[in-house]
């Protein structure tokens, strides 16, 4: 992991040229205001290709964090890093790996990230940082989600609708899934910081007494370090002793020479598609 003050620090210092690298049909719609967080968000939608807004049904859809990050260069924390969601999405899409599906990527509030991303409040680098991770659910519940469905063809089935984030990111997107099953069903962990608070998600899964219907995608680097792969095997390990059943409702994956970053997602982003949305047999 980088440092907080590391990564702040390099900005304002010399950076590459930004340059776009948007693919296919990608729709912003900029500062659109939140009355539950008080602020206005950037909200960018990758449309399938041969979007039919009559669709019967509507469209899988997959929610995304961080989302400066999901499609373009010019807009992502460092420079020219992307997840390349859009370039995975849409050649998996044509090839038939998945179906036609809907991405929305909610750009995140910057240095109000860790307060939204993280379910409880600990110390982190001397400050306290987290708890609105719940009340970022329910922006997403009862702002994001009706203003898509107004926009846009998509489903309004959880098991046709995902929640992906990486790092913090991955800890919002397991906790919101996790407590709000009838929202998510789906979930995309990646590289998430489930050391977070003495592993406060893996003691939560723990003490589930009812077992939430997700199907989720969890991975991780082998270079991201022991703070980063061990919790994550704990959660697999947790999942499993809940009656989870790897390969069928989740899956986590440990990619070799991998470290933490959007370069390492974006290899990874495919796969985590293909076993939530996947149109062949086990999705895997």
């Amino acid at each position: 992991m980088i440092p907080a003050f590391l990564a702040f620090a390099t900005i304002g210092q010399d950076q590459p040229e930004r340059k776009s690298s948007l693919t296919g049909d990608v729709r912003i719609h900029e500062m659109i205001p939140s009355s539950v967080l008080g602020v206005s968000r950037t909200i960018r939608v990758w449309l399938p290709p041969h979007y039919d807004a009559g669709k019967p049904g509507g469209y899988p859809v997959a929610y995304m964090l961080d989302g400066q990050n999901v499609f373009d260069g010019a807009t992502s924390f460092i420079p020219n890093q992307e997840w390349r969601a859009d370039e995975t999405a849409q050649a998996m899409v044509e090839s038939g790996l998945i179906p036609p599906i809907v991405i929305v990527a909610l750009d995140n509030g910057g240095l109000k990230r860790g307060d939204e991303y993280l379910p409880t409040r600990a110390k982190l680098n001397g400050s306290e940082v987290g708890g609105e991770a719940n009340k970022y659910a329910d922006y997403l519940v009862s702002e994001v989600k009706p203003f898509i469905a107004k926009q846009y063809n998509v489903s309004r089935d959880p098991g046709h609708t995902a929640l992906v984030g990486s790092s913090f990111g991955g800890v919002a997107a397991f906790h919101i899934g996790a407590t709000r099953p009838a929202e998510f069903g789906l979930v995309g962990a990646m590289s998430p910081s489930f050391w977070w608070d003495d592993k406060v998600l893996v003691k939560n899964v723990g003490g589930w007494e009812s077992v939430p219907h997700l199907r989720i995608w969890m991975d991780a680097g082998d270079e991201e370090g022991p703070l980063m792969v061990f919790p994550t095997r704990e959660m697999r390990d947790a999942l499993v002793t809940k009656g989870l059943k790897s390969g069928r409702d989740f899956v986590y994956y440990e990619e070799p020479r991998a470290a933490h970053n959007e370069v390492a997602w974006a290899r990874r982003f495919g796969f985590c598609l293909q076993f939530l949305f996947g149109t062949r047999a086990g999705r895997v």
